[in-house]
């Protein structure tokens, strides 16, 4: 992100001498819970340029041509305004292998945004298109050619750094009483941030239950995670089982 857009924006001499386009994609993929779309954020927030996030229902409609016309007006307002990111949440739904469509509207939406994509009739100069999918394997092939989707970013499930932090961050404003943070993040590989998130939820709430029967308020101790970790489970590895099946 930083090479592709960001360094090239912020330095307009350097991008010059290197004739550097600010245009192109980044489609990231990986399992759900792991920050793809917490990145496109953390890309707003850096960035000196507008940032459109699209969802579904700012593009598909009823009507017949009215999806084509609305993403074509998406389009526009990024390039009036740009230089601009636009980022589509789940693009597999909107981007979705023509092959696999039975009717006409769905391959219609995917043609007109493959256009869009390619600035036909229109400079893109200044748009960078930020995609993200839980199933890349249903995305368009056509989408990742390059000068559409030419970057392709695989989002990982958090290391144990990254885990000892994000459990931290959600249990900063609960009560909290001799809680290991660092053996709960070695106990929890192959989690997901929202995986953790629901961890912290889950203990908290058994704090909670014994407060309510016994009438007496007690912190979240790392008695309430272990008893948690009997339920909650990693969901990233479906998602794994499920990629080796499409690469094999």
């Amino acid at each position: 992100l930083d090479m592709a857009y960001l360094a090239p924006m912020r330095n307009p001499e350097v991008r010059k001498l290197y004739a550097k386009k600010l245009k192109g994609g980044l489609l990231m993929y990986g399992p759900p819970g792991c920050g793809k779309t917490y990145i496109a954020r953390a890309l707003a927030g850096e960035l000196r340029a507008k940032f459109m996030s699209i969802e579904l229902s700012d593009v598909l409609d009823m009507y017949l041509g009215e999806s084509e016309r609305k993403l074509h007006e998406l389009f526009e307002n990024a390039r009036r305004n740009a230089p601009t990111v636009l980022f589509f949440d789940e693009i597999d739904a909107l981007g979705q292998k023509r092959a696999q469509q039975r009717q006409s509207a769905g391959r219609n939406v995917v043609n007109q945004l493959l256009s869009e994509m390619d600035g036909v009739g229109h400079g893109n100069e200044g748009v960078f298109i930020l995609g993200a999918t839980n199933h890349p394997w249903d995305v368009d092939a056509a989408l990742r050619r390059s000068g559409r989707f030419d970057r392709v970013l695989l989002v990982l499930p958090p290391d144990q750094v990254a885990r000892e932090a994000i459990l931290t961050k959600h249990l900063s404003d609960k009560p909290v009483a001799d809680v290991d943070v660092a053996l709960i993040a070695r106990q929890t590989s192959h989690f997901s941030g929202a995986d953790l998130a629901h961890l912290c939820e889950s203990a908290t709430e058994l704090a909670m239950e014994d407060a309510l029967k016994s009438g007496t308020a007690r912190p979240v101790a790392i008695a309430d995670f272990k008893k948690a970790l009997k339920d909650v489970r990693p969901t990233t590895r479906q998602w794994f089982d499920l990629a080796k099946n499409y690469a094999m």
